[in-house]
């Protein structure tokens, strides 16, 4: 009975103030009179929640347009129209996940997990068509490169030679960066620039989206960007003209004043319009920085290949001569007589070998070792004469280097095993093709290759060397320099001189490759000191590597840019007919690089063998001293082995075992332990809020009825709303305008207040059907109440727990009675 007590004292209390009013009985007469008939506020016509209204759909075209122009910036980098595919699906499906979280009032947990669901089932067609069934229907190839071309295509784009086409997952990064930002985009435009909160702020924000991605595809791209200036005009005359239009008009200003500032929006649409193309174009061809000083994350990104961490190709040479000589390598098709394979490029000396350079001494010379698609990068330094199209169907040989012909073009690895093939590198400088996980008898590939021109000497006396810098050479021996300057001798031009030091070694040079069939012995290897052996022997003695190496260490101390390669010469080579290489093919020549031409083969191996044997003789044989022999032993071969089981079965199953990567562990860590940060107080505040609910449909009719209004009250404070401290049907209206409800709407809550307020002061007890009415109305009123609110706002109530005055009295009350 104290809210009935409470109500009596209001209207006492209200009474005494009439009467003490200083006017007297004129404050009374003119309470009396009739108040003016009051105006109704005119309102905007209601949207049912989940609807988008006209000026959204704007909003969003206005988004997908500029984000589209920053998704153009992707063509340097990603090869085909794909990426273009990619992006416009992406975007596509991010803005029908955000229009369906919309639609349905989805919180950020559901609207996420169906983004995922659409990234995996529309992302096979969009993406991935190549690899997907009928090109539309997912496969577990599709669904595994999209899960890890959204982890992994990042790292891959800024180590591919541009423009980047495989491995295949590369494709998805224009996909799911465009379904990201469709996503964030739709959500902003759908839910949060909603017209009622419909701000400059707020659309200058949502600006950051296509801002990002105009940015990203420039930062992971080339130097070389597309259109730059083009595209950034259009971005900057379409984002001010939307900012312009989207301003707030003002409130009550007259149909003449609306024309009037319309009209002043267009000349003012139109002068920003001219001033952007007219300034932006001046300053976009007078400010455009040189490709050079742009900034890009691939000039700063270290390719994960480094071919010093594999033995140098050369140091290996004598292993084919010996061991592999009459092993069967490999099996090429396509090659007409004088091709030769090319197998690795060295360019860097030590003065223990020659070596291909890695990421750390690389020059424009050398180059480094990218991924790259089927369509390789085009040689800086190359004219072509001919075309090639070779098969190679690896039989006996391995190791990483994969053996090419003349200048590579595509390179297609369809027959190569999936994970073997996504470790393919490529040089585009020198022409070289690596596998890091190694080349064996598995591997079958097909290349279309160009072919260098060789112009004869009298084209070239005139030509200079091209000016290449090439990786360092180190520890030159005097012998090795004393010799270039006497073998070149009064020769002026660089075909001159290094054809004269091509030619000496061929003349006065033999072939040996240390075999026991050899006329003298030769020692293997070609560092400073068996360089200095060559030359101080009464002849020269060697094969390809150590003649090879002594031209290229020449080359370079006469300041020439020579490089040593080292592949095959096949023999009796039938043009349409497969033809077998084998170790005994094995060769190495120099190669220096002319301006215009490219570079020119030079081949000092000698071919003659016979050694003159006064100046070579070979050593006597010194008779042994007779040694007894231990008696023969009877038992048979079979006996000397012993038997045993070997368990290897646990190792393999130690190598196979899974074990999460520790970047993992630390991830789901620290995500659970987010979860549990958001999780638990948001069970404990549940929890209070459900006992606050207990308690108020506890008691007396009056008490229950009372508690529902509270309850509502209560909902609506914690989601925001302001709620004035007046009477229940004055609260009504006040929440009935702050939610924009239509006319049902705000009969419903002015129901609910008469409802509330006659259960508890009409003196008599409610029914219980009727205050079991109040509170499904509350709940309900409550419920629409939550979806009027933007996402952050619902995540906001959920952990804000509010009490009514009338809860406080309650709680206070026995306590006053126990005092």
């Amino acid at each position: 009975m104290s809210e009935r007590r409470q109500a009596r004292e209001t209207r006492k209390s209200q009474t005494q103030a009439a009467a003490r009013s200083p006017k007297g009985t004129k404050g009374t007469d003119a309470a009396k009179q009739p108040k003016p008939a009051r105006t109704p506020k005119p309102r905007k016509p209601h949207l049912p929640p989940g609807t988008v209204s006209a000026q959204a759909w704007i909003d969003t075209s206005v988004l997908a347009l500029l984000c589209l122009i920053g998704f153009a910036g992707w063509m340097p980098v990603l090869s085909g129209p794909g990426n273009i595919v990619a992006s416009v699906g992406g975007l596509l499906v991010g803005l029908g996940v955000a229009l369906l979280s919309h639609r349905f009032r989805l919180n950020a947990i559901t609207t996420v997990l169906a983004a995922l669901i659409a990234y995996f089932l529309l992302g096979s067609a969009i993406a991935l068509p190549g690899e997907a069934r009928w090109f539309v229907v997912p496969t577990l190839e599709t669904i595994r490169d999209l899960a890890v071309g959204a982890v992994f295509s990042w790292a891959d784009v800024l180590t591919l030679a541009a423009p980047v086409g495989a491995p295949p997952h590369v494709s998805v990064l224009p996909y799911v960066f465009a379904l990201v930002l469709g996503l964030l985009g739709g959500v902003l435009t759908f839910r949060w620039l909603s017209a009622r909160y419909r701000t400059l702020w707020r659309c200058a924000l949502v600006m950051l989206i296509p801002l990002v991605a105009y940015a990203l595809p420039v930062v992971f791209g080339t130097v070389d960007p597309f259109f730059p200036a083009a595209r950034g005009l259009a971005v900057a005359v379409i984002a001010l003209v939307w900012l312009g239009w989207r301003r707030p008009e003002g409130k009550n200003i007259s149909l003449s004043e609306k024309s009037g500032l319309r009209r002043a929006r267009i000349v003012g649409t139109i002068a920003v319009t001219v001033a952007a193309v007219v300034v932006g174009g001046l300053a976009a061809s007078v400010l455009t920085p040189a490709p050079q000083s742009r900034f890009v994350l691939r000039d700063l990104v270290q390719p994960p290949f480094d071919p010093q961490d594999f033995a140098s190709p050369l140091s290996g040479f004598r292993s084919y001569t010996k061991t592999l000589n009459d092993t069967d390598l490999m099996s090429v098709t396509g090659l007409i007589p004088g091709d030769r394979v090319r197998l690795a490029v060295m360019d860097t000396y030590d003065g223990h070998l020659w070596n291909v350079a890695g990421p750390d001494l690389a020059t424009d010379g050398s180059g480094i070792f990218e991924l790259a698609s089927s369509d390789l990068p085009k040689a800086s330094l190359a004219t072509i004469v001919d075309q090639r199209s070779v098969t190679v169907d690896v039989l006996g040989y391995s190791g990483p280097w994969l053996p090419t012909v003349g200048v590579p073009e595509t390179m297609n690895l369809d027959h190569v095993d999936r994970e073997r093939a996504s470790g393919f590198r490529f040089n585009a400088a020198t022409g070289s093709a690596v596998l890091i996980d190694g080349v064996n008898s598995d591997v079958t590939y097909s290349l279309r290759s160009g072919i260098q021109a060789v112009p004869g000497d009298d084209s070239l006396e005139d030509t200079p060397v091209a000016p290449v810098s090439m990786p360092p050479v180190e520890k030159i021996p005097d012998v090795v320099v004393s010799a270039a300057k006497e073998y070149s001798g009064a020769a002026e031009s660089p075909i001159e001189q290094l054809r004269a030091i091509e030619t000496a070694l061929v003349t006065n040079g033999y072939l040996s490759h240390g075999l026991e069939s050899d006329a003298a012995s030769s020692r293997a290897g070609h560092g400073a000191d068996r360089m200095e052996e060559l030359f101080t022997r009464a002849n020269l003695i060697g094969d390809q590597e150590q003649y090879a190496s002594a031209m290229a260490l020449m080359a370079r101390s006469l300041g020439y840019p020579a490089r040593v390669v080292m592949g095959f010469e096949p023999k009796n080579v039938l043009e349409g007919s497969p033809t077998v290489i084998t170790g005994d093919d094995v060769t190495a020549w120099v190669e220096v690089p002319f301006e215009g031409i490219g570079w020119v083969p030079f081949f000092p191996t000698p071919d003659e063998t016979e050694i003159p044997q006064d100046q070579n003789p070979k050593p006597q044989s010194e008779p042994q001293p007779q040694v007894r022999q231990p008696p023969r032993s009877e038992k048979r071969p079979d006996d000397l082995l012993t038997d045993s089981d070997i368990d290897d079965k646990s190792d393999k199953d130690d190598d196979e075992e899974f074990v999460l990567p520790v970047w993992t562990i630390v991830s789901l860590g620290v995500l659970a332990g987010l979860l549990l940060l958001y999780l638990v107080p948001l069970a404990i505040i549940a929890l209070i809020k459900r006992r606050r609910v207990k308690r108020r449909r506890a008691g007396p009719p009056h008490q229950r009825a009372s508690g529902a209004w509270d309850e509502l009250i209560d909902r609506h404070a914690e989601l925001g709303y302001q709620i004035p401290s007046q009477t229940r049907l004055t609260v009504a209206t006040a929440l009935a305008e702050q939610r924009d409800t239509d006319a049902a709407g705000t009969a419903t809550l002015q129901q609910l207040a008469h409802g509330a307020d006659a259960a508890v002061f009409s003196g008599a007890d409610a029914p219980d059907d009727e205050i079991e009415a109040l509170w499904t109305t509350a709940s309900d009123q409550s419920r629409d109440a939550s979806k009027t609110v933007g996402w952050w706002r619902r995540q906001v109530s959920r952990f804000r727990v509010r009490r009514s005055d009338r809860d406080r009295g309650r709680s206070r009350a026995p306590r006053r009675k126990r005092e």
